[in-house]
């Protein structure tokens, strides 16, 4: 099992008027391919402020951070929409839907972007919908989905376009607690038949017993890192030697 994600020596810092804020305080880590991956921690800890920078949504004040064989902190804000685009999903907590799009046309979105011919594109979308129960709401707007319906429809579209890591920012926060584990059982099913990697935020103990592994975070640094149900790998274990 290789590394998809590598982070070396990663620190982020903000002004707060003349307070200046260490968010991530020197991490240093990997995630391997296919794996499904939680950070973990209280508010304010630096989880997703990590989650971010390994996205490529921020920039990192100093270290390194490399998704496959890309160094992305090197890119310019150009280059990493185009490498957001082609190479990454994400599933937020306000799902983000386009509010004149059909679930459908959502899910297509991603590949639009790739360049995907319309007949092509619109082939996946369906058959992401249909694998995520949505078969007959595909031609629905998202004011006329609930909340569950329109998280799948979030989740169908982080797959479109078989990214390189499906990035999830407490994407069950505003579900209630039957249907945020439908939801966890969906994204994490999804993962591992399409053999994706999976970085997930939470403050949710239960949540994060759906990963293969726990890294918990306080105050911008790697606090533990813990097997998750899932875990398998004893190459991965040696990396808590690291923290």
């Amino acid at each position: 099992m290789s590394a998809i994600i590598t982070l070396d020596n990663v620190y982020r810092a903000y002004r707060m008027g003349n307070e200046r804020i260490m968010a991530v305080n020197g991490i240093s880590m990997e995630i391997y391919e296919g794996e499904i991956c939680c950070l973990q921690g209280p508010s304010g800890s630096g989880k997703s402020t990590l989650l971010h920078l390994m996205a490529g949504l921020e920039k990192p004040s100093k270290g390194s951070i490399t998704i496959g064989k890309t160094r992305i902190d090197l890119l310019n804000e150009n280059q990493l929409a185009l490498f957001r685009q082609k190479h990454v999903g994400f599933i937020f907590q306000n799902y983000y839907l386009i509010p004149t799009l059909t679930a459908l046309e959502n899910v297509a979105m991603p590949l639009t972007f790739c360049g995907v011919p319309r007949k092509k594109r619109m082939k996946k979308a369906k058959e992401l919908l249909e694998g995520v129960g949505l078969k007959d709401r595909m031609k629905h707007k998202p004011s006329e989905m609930s909340g569950g319906q329109q998280q799948r429809v979030s989740i169908a579209r982080a797959f479109a376009n078989n990214p390189k890591v499906v990035f999830a920012d407490e994407p069950t926060g505003n579900l209630d607690t039957a249907t945020t584990f439908e939801m966890m059982n969906l994204m994490t099913e999804m993962a591992k038949t399409w053999n994706q990697t999976m970085v997930i935020v939470t403050h949710d103990t239960e949540i994060s017993g759906y990963a293969s592994r726990i890294i918990k975070i306080r105050d911008g640094k790697i606090e533990k890192i813990e097997n998750g149900r899932d875990f398998n790998d004893e190459k991965i274990n040696a990396q808590k030697n690291l923290v």
